[in-house]
């Protein structure tokens, strides 16, 4: 495996810890606020517009495990 070095986009995001994230304390993006609002919606839970990138990001993962229409996949 190569020297990941400074760069964000050596390495996909998905696969890296979001607590490594240089940018994870920043504001959740739309993308992610997107998602999260429907996952939100469709587990029954409570959407926290306050969350980080990282904390969306690790909040996303745990929604989709919930998810009854991504259960499925």
């Amino acid at each position: 495996m190569r020297n990941q070095g400074s760069h964000d986009t050596d390495q996909p995001a998905l696969q890296r810890d979001p607590d490594e994230w240089k940018t994870g304390d920043e504001p959740m993006t739309d993308a992610q606020r997107s998602y999260l609002e429907t996952l939100c919606r469709e587990t029954g839970e409570e959407f926290d517009a306050t969350l980080s990138k990282a904390d969306a990001s690790k909040r996303i993962d745990e929604l989709r495990e919930r998810s009854p229409r991504l259960a499925q996949e």
